[in-house]
């Protein structure tokens, strides 16, 4: 065996031994293990129910069983008229709650994605904001919002000085970070940026021992294609409802 591959290896079983297994109870259950846990500096919390701030992203939790008091905290934490995205909730949205509508999505979980450096992968910052969310708009990868761009690492691709590729890191806890926000400009796509894009945040994922994550549409076959290509497998199927809280009865 050469240097290069027994290092290789090497990584792969450190990488291996120092994370967590993918029957990590935590990954049923993310937004609420990251607001407790790695994230709980985001947190806004009412009770034992918790929320990232509006700007951030746009996900509500609750414990694993929650009870009729943390519904009435949650509810607390969100303006009636907005809404929040809440994860396995079930068919049936709780009392003062409304459901807005339901989407059918998948995690994923590294098996053996590689991950390299991008030579072209520029870090991106607060000052990149309005271009991402520019360019967010025009690919809907899913929620990425003003102040997102806290939750962790994110990277860009540029042409000719114009932004046309992103992906980063959303929730985070420990042993595990989300890639997320994975797109690219209609006019530059089939030339595996997003691959490319993908296997440099997995690359610094690992460079801090832990694994990477993420979640898409069950719709999204060609995503999940792309991410089962990149050594990513299907994990489990989920539903996130997004809601909103029921205005109080001027009666009540």
């Amino acid at each position: 065996m050469t240097g290069t591959g027994l290092l290789s290896v090497l990584r792969r079983r450190t990488i291996t031994d120092v994370t967590g297994s993918a029957d990590d109870p935590r990954l049923d259950h993310v937004v609420y293990a990251a607001l407790t846990g790695a994230q709980s500096r985001f947190a806004e919390v009412r009770g034992r129910a918790v929320r990232y701030p509006a700007d951030v992203a746009p996900f509500l939790a609750v414990p694993r069983e929650p009870s009729a008091q943390d519904w009435v905290d949650a509810a607390a934490l969100v303006p009636v008229g907005s809404v929040v995205a809440v994860e396995r909730l079930g068919d049936h949205a709780p009392d003062q709650w409304d459901l807005v509508r339901q989407l059918e999505g998948v995690q994923m979980v590294e098996e053996h994605v590689c991950g390299a450096d991008d030579p072209e992968a520029v870090v991106l910052g607060r000052d990149n904001v309005p271009e991402m969310l520019e360019l967010v708009r025009e690919t809907d990868p899913g929620p990425f919002l003003t102040r997102t761009i806290e939750l962790g690492r994110y990277v860009g691709i540029r042409r000719g000085g114009t932004l046309i590729a992103m992906g980063g890191e959303r929730l985070h806890f420990e042993g595990w970070r989300e890639v997320s926000a994975v797109c690219t400009a209609p006019a530059h796509r089939a030339q595996g940026l997003a691959s490319r894009l993908v296997n440099d945040l997995v690359n610094a994922i690992h460079r801090r021992s832990e694994r990477a994550f993420l979640n898409v549409l069950s719709t999204n076959a060609d995503a999940i294609r792309l991410y089962q290509q990149l050594g990513f497998r299907v994990r489990a199927n989920g539903t996130l409802s997004v809601m909103t809280p029921r205005a109080a009865s001027p009666h009540s």
